[in-house]
C-alpha cells in the first residue's frame, strides 16, 4: 500500500545523577525497534545543553561506540525509533524533534497519528510556519512551542497543546529540566513508566524497554495523563483523564507490543495464548501438528494446541537479521524479504496436517507465500487460522492500514481468500473474542480496522504531502478549517 503511516516507539529518562544516559537510551531503543526500523534518535540534556543524533538505519547500525560517546552525560534524555511514509525523507523526519525558542530548548518524540493534523497544519502554515517535515510531529511541536510562549510552565503548555491535538498521541517530552509523558484521552497508543534502584524514572512505549535498563515497572501513564519527572520529584495532571472513553488499539496485544511486555496492565504474551484458544473453540480441525508464523503468531499458536490437544511444533526457522515483512514499504521489497525470513522445518511438517496460526492477513501476499513453503516442505494439509479478525477499514491512528484498496478481505469472499492463499481451510479470530483478550470487555479497545466503528471523527485528509493536497485537490490555501 502507499503512504504507509508509521508505528513508533518512544523512551525518556530522568536521573538524579548526571551519567551516562545515551547507553541507557540505546538499550530502550534496542528493545522497542520492533516498533519502527526505519530510523533512531537521542537527544541527551546536559544542564540544558541538548547533544543529538539521529538517522536512517537500525538502533545498533545508527549508534556506534563513537557516537554515542559523543553524545556525552546527562541528567534527561529521549530517544525515538520510526518506521515511515514511502516516498519520505527517512532522516528528516527522523525523531526526537528538537526545537530551540525564547522560553529555551524542547525535546519531543511522538508515537500515534493525529486525525486533525491537516486543519492544524493548514492554519500553521496561514499564520506563517515552515514546516520541514511530513510528520504530525512537527505539527504538535509548533503548536506546543506556541503555547509554551504564553503558559508559566512546560506541562501547562502541554496540557493546552491537548485541548487541540485529536487522535492517536503518546509523548515524551524534554525541556531544559523536565522530562514529561502524556497519552492522548483514549489511550490509543501504549506508554508506560519505572524507576531504576539509583532513582532514575524511566518512560517508554512498552514494558519491555524498562526490562531491558533494569528498571521496575511501576505502572501505564493513564489516558489522558501527563506526567511529569524533575528535582521536585513525580507529579501527575489529570485534567485529560476520564474526557473520552479509553480505546486502546487492539492490535497492540495482536501484533505490535512484544509478547513479554505489560501493556494497560496485561500480559501480550497471555493475551495471544487466549487468542489461539479462542481459535480452536471457534474453528476446530482434525490435524496432526500446530505451527505459528514467528513472532507474534507463536503465542497464539500454543494456546490453540493446548485448546484443541493437538501436538505444538516449531515450523519454522526465522532469518533474525531482517525486519518485519509487514512495514516494509513497497509490494516488491516486501516479497523478497518472505523468501529470506522464513525457512520451513520440513521434518515438523512432512506428510502432516497443519493448523498454521498467523496473527492477520492484510494483503495475502505474505500469508499465501508461508502456506506454500509449507507445502514445499511436504505438508499434507495446511489448515490456516487468523488470531484477528479480517481487516475491513483503514486506519486513522497510526496503523500500516491507510486504504481499503489493497485489503484482501474487501474485496474477497472468505472461501475465495482460501483458495487465494493455497489453504485448505481458513478461519479468522471473531469480532466477539477478540474484545476478550484480555478477559475484560470494558477495558476499552479500539477495532475499527475490523468493524470500521471509529472511535473519533474520521479525517477529511490523511495524505502528507500538502502541496500535492493543493494542486491534486483544488484546496483553497487561503480558507483555514481551524484557529490556533
Amino acid at each position: 500500500m502507499s503512504n504507509l503511516h508509521e508505528e513508533c516507539g518512544v523512551f525518556g529518562i530522568y536521573s538524579p545523577h548526571p551519567g551516562d544516559l545515551a547507553h541507557s537510551v540505546y538499550y530502550g531503543l534496542f528493545a522497542l525497534q520492533h516498533r519502527g526500523q526505519e530510523s533512531c534518535g537521542i537527544v541527551v540534556n546536559d544542564d540544558g545543553i541538548f547533544n543529538s543524533y539521529k538517522d536512517v538505519g537500525l538502533v545498533n547500525d545508527v549508534f556506534t561506540p563513537d557516537i554515542l560517546e559523543g553524545l556525552g552525560k546527562g541528567s534527561i534524555a529521549v530517544g525515538h525509533v520510526r518506521y515511515g511514509t514511502t516516498g519520505s525523507d527517512g532522516r528528516l523526519n527522523a525523531q526526537p524533534i528538537v526545537v530551540d525558542h525564547v522560553k529555551g530548548r524542547m525535546a519531543l518524540a511522538h508515537n500515534g497519528n493525529l486525525v486533525n493534523s491537516y486543519e492544524l497544519r493548514n492554519a500553521l502554515e496561514l499564520e506563517g510556519s515552515i514546516f520541514h517535515t511530513t510528520s504530525d510531529t512537527e505539527v504538535i511541536s509548533y503548536i506546543l512551542t506556541k503555547e509554551r510562549l504564553s503558559s508559566a510552565s512546560i506541562e501547562e503548555a502541554v496540557s493546552r497543546t491537548m485541548y487541540k491535538i485529536q487522535g492517536a498521541y503518546s509523548l515524551v517530552i524534554m525541556s531544559p529540566s523536565k522530562l514529561i509523558a502524556a497519552r492522548d484521552p483514549r489511550g490509543f497508543r501504549p506508554l508506560c513508566f519505572g524507576q531504576r534502584d539509583d532513582g532514575s524514572y524511566i518512560v517508554a512505549s512498552e514494558s519491555c524497554a524498562l526490562d531491558s535498563v533494569g528498571a521496575t515497572l511501576v505502572r501505564d501513564i493513564e489516558p489522558g495523563e501527563i506526567i511529569v519527572f524533575d528535582k521536585n520529584g513525580v507529579r501527575t495532571i489529570r485534567d485529560h483523564c476520564d474526557t473520552a472513553p479509553r480505546s486502546l488499539c487492539v492490535f497492540e496485544y495482536i501484533y505490535f507490543s512484544r509478547p513479554d511486555s505489560i501493556v494497560d496492565g496485561y500480559s501480550v504474551h497471555g493475551a495471544r495464548v487466549r487468542a489461539g484458544e479462542f481459535l480452536a473453540q471457534e474453528s476446530p480441525v482434525e490435524a496432526d501438528i500446530v505451527i505459528g508464523v514467528p513472532d507474534s503468531g507463536l503465542d497464539a499458536a500454543l494456546g490453540y494446541s493446548r485448546q484443541s490437544g493437538t501436538p505444538y511444533g516449531i515450523g519454522f526457522i526465522k532469518n533474525k537479521y531482517i525486519g518485519r515483512t509487514f512495514i516494509a514499504p513497497g509490494q516488491e521489497i516486501r516479497e523478497d524479504k518472505v523468501k529470506i525470513k522464513l525457512n520451513p522445518i520440513a521434518e515438523t511438517v512432512k506428510g502432516k496436517r497443519v493448523v498454521m496460526i498467523d496473527d492477520s492477513i492484510v494483503r495475502g501476499t505474505t500469508c499465501a507465500r508461508i502456506v506454500k513453503l509449507l507445502r514445499e516442505a511436504g505438508a499434507r494439509e495446511v489448515h490456516v487460522r487468523i488470531s484477528s479478525p479480517p481487516f475491513v477499514g483503514p486506519c486513522y491512528y497510526g496503523t500500516d492500514i491507510d486504504s481499503k484498496d489493497a485489503l484482501i478481505a474487501c474485496r474477497h469472499t472468505l472461501p475465495e481468500i482460501c483458495e487465494i492463499l493455497g489453504a485448505d481451510s481458513l478461519a479468522y479470530l471473531s469480532m466477539e473474542n477478540v474484545k476478550k483478550l484480555c478477559g475484560d470487555e470494558a477495558l476499552g479497545y479500539c477495532s475499527a480496522c475490523f468493524d470500521e466503528r471509529y472511535p473519533t471523527e474520521v479525517p477529511r485528509e490523511t495524505r502528507k504531502s500538502r502541496f500535492e493536497q493543493k494542486i491534486s485537490e483544488g484546496i483553497n490555501p487561503e480558507k483555514s478549517p481551524i484557529q490556533l
